[in-house]
């Protein structure tokens, strides 16, 4: 194989006028894998393999199978060239296809892959991206949602975690980002969200126009297919997986939550925010170097628009087992139920902005309403009436007595007695019946014979 270096050396040696012969001498190789390389007929560093490619009798069948279906199994493929002929694996087979670039794009269904990008420019306080980023196996043992908002122009992003993507939940997600980002932008742009976009059209949904309006926002929902449209949001995840998500130390939702509105605030924040074009050296002095805003420079100058006092009041509800304290988990804290309830499942609603939480029955009865404790003080909310009759009921299975003693010698007593005579017959003792035990034995041993004295002998 020529190496690179013979390749230099060579390309070199000939524009001094050596002639090939020459170089071939010099370099102590063949004259035709010298004149080969100089005429660019052959790569140096790769070795052309002596074989015959074996994917060449094929290539005009296989093209015309792309032709008529380009997303073609390779798998269906391999099983109509193999009759024709085609001698090696189907490993062999899908490298050669895919050395060859023989299966064409399609633009329809690559998506963003493949096409020219470019830099959106986006007014200040234009436009807030939405995306969720989920993330399974969390250290709390269930999957996290995190409800991603970035605005546009700055980049400057936040992050609500949710137990849910149900609407209510988002729209709970939704108006704590704003919260967080101070204001809200003019447009929010979406992808295809289900609970936003009616699917298979670019409508809003009926159940989601009214949080619109509650926030005075326009909804904008992505071209079909073209996720590169929300691409500062997409870079927000990216940025939160790597930098946050990978080495977060939280053991439960409420302390990541701490964690991840410390961590867009700082770190976020402090991120360069490059210009959206790209900047010619000649737009600057010899040795200066391009001073770029951070994104929380950026962010300071979007004028975002006020959000209502209050949230949406959408209803939130989720699912909840009662615990052996009479008790179900919600966000940090533990609210009471009525005693005897251990192991029911509750379905706890909480209206957005109402500060109250219901506690539900199976068949639909609110059993109680309690106040919201501050999410993850680590509170017991428990009402009064619960508290007394959770006691009651404590100390109703409390007794005095004192334990059994399991070393004591206990014979059986007189009903045992009694059981037992029943069991022995009137005699007291066990009975047998000779004449038939003589009628088993001579069964079980066919060549027994009775002895003279009637006994049975074998």
């Amino acid at each position: 194989m020529f190496s690179r270096s013979e390749d230099v050396e060579a390309d070199a040696l000939k524009k001094r006028g050596w002639s090939i012969s020459a170089i071939a001498r010099h370099l102590e190789r063949d004259r035709k894998t010298v004149r080969s390389h100089l005429n660019g007929e052959r790569v140096a560093g790769v070795r052309r393999s002596s074989a015959p490619d074996p994917l060449a009798p094929f290539v005009r069948y296989v093209s015309a199978r792309f032709v008529d279906d380009p997303h073609v199994w390779a798998s269906a493929l391999y099983d109509e060239v193999v009759p024709l002929g085609y001698p090696c694996s189907y490993p062999s087979f899908v490298r050669q296809v895919r050395v060859a670039g023989l299966r064409p794009h399609c633009e329809a269904c690559d998506g963003v892959n493949g096409r020219e990008t470019t830099e959106i420019d986006h007014p200040p306080g234009e436009e807030i991206q939405w995306d969720w980023a989920e993330r399974r196996r969390a250290p709390w043992g269930a999957t996290s949602y995190g409800l991603l908002g970035t605005l546009s122009h700055s980049g400057r992003t936040r992050e609500v975690l949710t137990e849910s993507m149900d609407q209510a939940h988002l729209i709970e997600a939704i108006d704590g980002v704003l919260r967080r980002l101070g204001g809200t932008a003019r447009k929010w742009r979406t992808d295809r969200l289900a609970t936003v976009i009616k699917p298979g059209t670019a409508d809003v949904q009926a159940s989601f126009a009214p949080v619109a309006k509650h926030y005075g926002a326009i909804i904008t929902p992505c071209p079909p297919r073209r996720g590169n449209r929300k691409g500062a949001v997409e870079c927000g995840v990216k940025f939160m997986c790597g930098r946050w998500w990978r080495t977060m130390t939280a053991t439960n939702p409420e302390d990541a939550q701490v964690s991840l509105d410390r961590f867009w605030s700082t770190t976020g924040d402090a991120r360069l925010r490059p210009p959206g074009r790209y900047m010619d050296p000649g737009d600057f002095a010899p040795g200066e170097r391009p001073v770029w805003p951070t994104v929380g420079e950026l962010a300071e100058a979007e004028e975002l628009m006020a959000l209502p006092s209050m949230p949406y009041p959408a209803a939130v509800e989720v699912a909840r087992t009662v615990d052996d304290r009479a008790s179900v988990a919600f966000r940090g804290n533990r609210y009471s139920t009525p005693p005897g309830l251990t192991g029911t499942e509750m379905t706890l609603r909480h209206r957005l902005g109402s500060g109250a939480l219901d506690i539900v029955a199976p068949g639909g009865l609110v059993l109680v309403t309690h106040r919201l404790a501050v999410p993850g003080a680590g509170a017991m909310v428990r009402t009064p009436e619960h508290r007394a009759a959770l006691e009651a009921a404590v100390l109703g299975q409390l007794t005095t007595a004192r334990p059994c003693d399991r070393k004591a010698n206990k014979p059986p007593g007189p009903a045992a007695l009694e059981a037992r005579a029943e069991l022995l017959g009137s005699g007291g003792e066990p009975t047998v019946d000779l004449e038939r035990l003589a009628e088993v034995v001579a069964l079980a041993f066919p060549g027994a014979s009775d002895d003279a004295d009637g006994e049975v002998s074998a």
